[in-house]
């Protein structure tokens, strides 16, 4: 287990632990660089100070009609902007899941679902995000 206040980042949402300090820390590479990747894919360009051109803005695909074209621009946004910000990571697939495949979602929730690599490892790592629009 590792020391107090030994970690790669705050892990968010931000949770308080009164063994790491003041907030919980991702303690694992893993954890940091798939926290770090779902904010680069749910940020919307503009919206990171001094950093305009950063972010997928995958929330702004999620609710328009479901349409290939939609999400091939989403998916060629993930793409492009993973390739800018984060290059080691390398994407295997994009699936995007409406109520219409998954009857476990309701009808106005989208789930994205991203497999990727990190550098040269075997391991492949999947993100999940799931959005309604309440």
């Amino acid at each position: 287990m590792a020391n107090k206040l030994e970690g790669y980042a705050v892990s968010l949402p931000l949770t308080y632990d009164s063994q790491d300090g003041p907030y919980l820390l991702n303690k694992r590479l893993k954890d940091n660089i798939q926290q770090n990747f779902k904010g680069l894919i749910l940020t919307s360009p503009g919206e990171r100070i001094m950093l305009p051109t950063f972010g997928a803005g995958a929330r702004r695909y999620l609710f328009e009609s479901y349409t290939n074209a939609t999400f091939s621009d989403l998916s060629s946004a993930i793409l492009s902007q993973t390739a800018m910000w984060m290059p080691f990571i390398n994407i295997q697939d994009i699936t995007v899941i409406t109520s219409d495949s998954d009857e476990s979602l309701s009808s106005n929730a989208v789930r994205l679902v991203i497999e990727y690599q990190v550098g040269a490892s075997d391991e492949v790592d999947t993100l999940t995000i799931t959005q309604t629009n309440d």
